[in-house]
Protein backbone atom coordinates (compact mmCIF):
# COMPACT_ATOMS: atom_id res chain seq x y z
CA UNK A 1 0.00 0.00 0.00
CA UNK A 2 2.59 2.43 0.91
CA UNK A 3 4.48 1.81 -2.41
CA UNK A 4 1.45 3.00 -4.48
CA UNK A 5 1.39 6.08 -2.55
CA UNK A 6 5.40 6.98 -2.60
CA UNK A 7 4.83 10.54 -4.69
CA UNK A 8 2.61 11.53 -1.56
CA UNK A 9 6.16 11.62 0.10
CA UNK A 10 8.06 13.35 -2.03
CA UNK A 11 5.10 16.31 -2.47
CA UNK A 12 4.91 16.19 1.36
CA UNK A 13 9.07 16.88 1.29
CA UNK A 14 8.76 19.58 -1.10
CA UNK A 15 6.22 21.11 0.89
CA UNK A 16 8.52 21.20 4.12
CA UNK A 17 11.49 22.22 1.97
CA UNK A 18 9.50 25.34 0.47
CA UNK A 19 7.98 26.47 4.08
CA UNK A 20 11.57 25.84 5.87
CA UNK A 21 13.28 27.36 3.47
CA UNK A 22 11.72 29.63 1.53
CA UNK A 23 11.87 32.06 4.25
CA UNK A 24 15.90 32.80 3.96
CA UNK A 25 15.39 33.53 0.38
CA UNK A 26 17.57 36.40 -0.74
CA UNK A 27 15.83 39.68 -2.26
CA UNK A 28 19.07 40.56 -4.05
CA UNK A 29 19.07 40.39 -7.92
CA UNK A 30 20.03 37.03 -9.23
CA UNK A 31 23.06 36.29 -11.46
CA UNK A 32 21.71 37.71 -15.31
CA UNK A 33 19.70 40.58 -13.13
CA UNK A 34 22.98 41.43 -11.48
CA UNK A 35 24.78 41.03 -14.45
CA UNK A 36 22.38 43.26 -16.61
CA UNK A 37 22.34 45.83 -13.54
CA UNK A 38 26.45 45.83 -13.53
CA UNK A 39 26.81 46.01 -17.43
CA UNK A 40 24.36 49.16 -17.60
CA UNK A 41 21.66 47.48 -19.49
CA UNK A 42 19.00 46.57 -17.12
CA UNK A 43 16.55 49.17 -17.74
CA UNK A 44 16.69 48.45 -21.44
CA UNK A 45 14.40 45.29 -20.83
CA UNK A 46 10.87 44.99 -21.01
CA UNK A 47 8.44 43.81 -18.71
CA UNK A 48 6.58 40.37 -19.16
CA UNK A 49 3.22 40.45 -20.73
CA UNK A 50 1.72 38.95 -17.69
CA UNK A 51 2.72 37.97 -14.04
CA UNK A 52 1.16 35.18 -12.54
CA UNK A 53 3.14 35.45 -9.06
CA UNK A 54 5.26 38.66 -9.66
CA UNK A 55 8.53 38.60 -7.64
CA UNK A 56 8.46 35.20 -6.23
CA UNK A 57 5.06 36.73 -3.98
CA UNK A 58 1.01 36.07 -3.93
CA UNK A 59 0.12 39.76 -3.87
CA UNK A 60 -3.02 40.08 -1.63
CA UNK A 61 -0.50 39.01 1.03
CA UNK A 62 2.38 41.82 0.53
CA UNK A 63 5.88 41.47 0.96
CA UNK A 64 6.08 38.77 3.76
CA UNK A 65 7.37 35.35 4.52
CA UNK A 66 4.39 33.92 4.09
CA UNK A 67 3.59 35.76 0.69
CA UNK A 68 6.82 34.05 -0.34
CA UNK A 69 6.03 30.24 1.08
CA UNK A 70 2.44 30.62 -0.68
CA UNK A 71 4.05 31.51 -3.84
CA UNK A 72 6.38 28.81 -3.33
CA UNK A 73 3.97 26.42 -2.19
CA UNK A 74 1.46 27.10 -5.45
CA UNK A 75 5.01 26.40 -7.46
CA UNK A 76 5.59 23.38 -5.95
CA UNK A 77 1.73 22.46 -7.06
CA UNK A 78 1.96 23.65 -10.48
CA UNK A 79 5.20 21.56 -11.09
CA UNK A 80 3.25 18.45 -9.55
CA UNK A 81 0.40 18.62 -11.70
CA UNK A 82 2.21 19.50 -14.67
CA UNK A 83 4.57 16.45 -14.09
CA UNK A 84 1.35 13.95 -12.73
CA UNK A 85 -0.16 15.09 -16.45
CA UNK A 86 3.14 14.50 -18.84
CA UNK A 87 3.12 11.01 -16.78
CA UNK A 88 -0.48 9.97 -17.45
CA UNK A 89 0.29 11.06 -21.19
CA UNK A 90 3.60 8.86 -21.47
CA UNK A 91 2.04 5.88 -19.83
CA UNK A 92 -1.14 6.24 -21.69
CA UNK A 93 1.52 6.49 -25.50
CA UNK A 94 3.45 3.41 -24.28
CA UNK A 95 0.55 0.53 -23.41
CA UNK A 96 0.67 -1.54 -25.85
CA UNK A 97 -2.03 -1.40 -28.26
CA UNK A 98 -4.95 -4.45 -28.74
CA UNK A 99 -6.55 -4.34 -31.90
Amino acid sequence: MIRRYWWVVGLLLAAAVVIVLAPFASGDPDGLERVAIDAGFAEQGTDAGFEILPDYSVPFLGDSAASLIVAGLVGVALLFAAMWLLGRLLARRSRPQTD
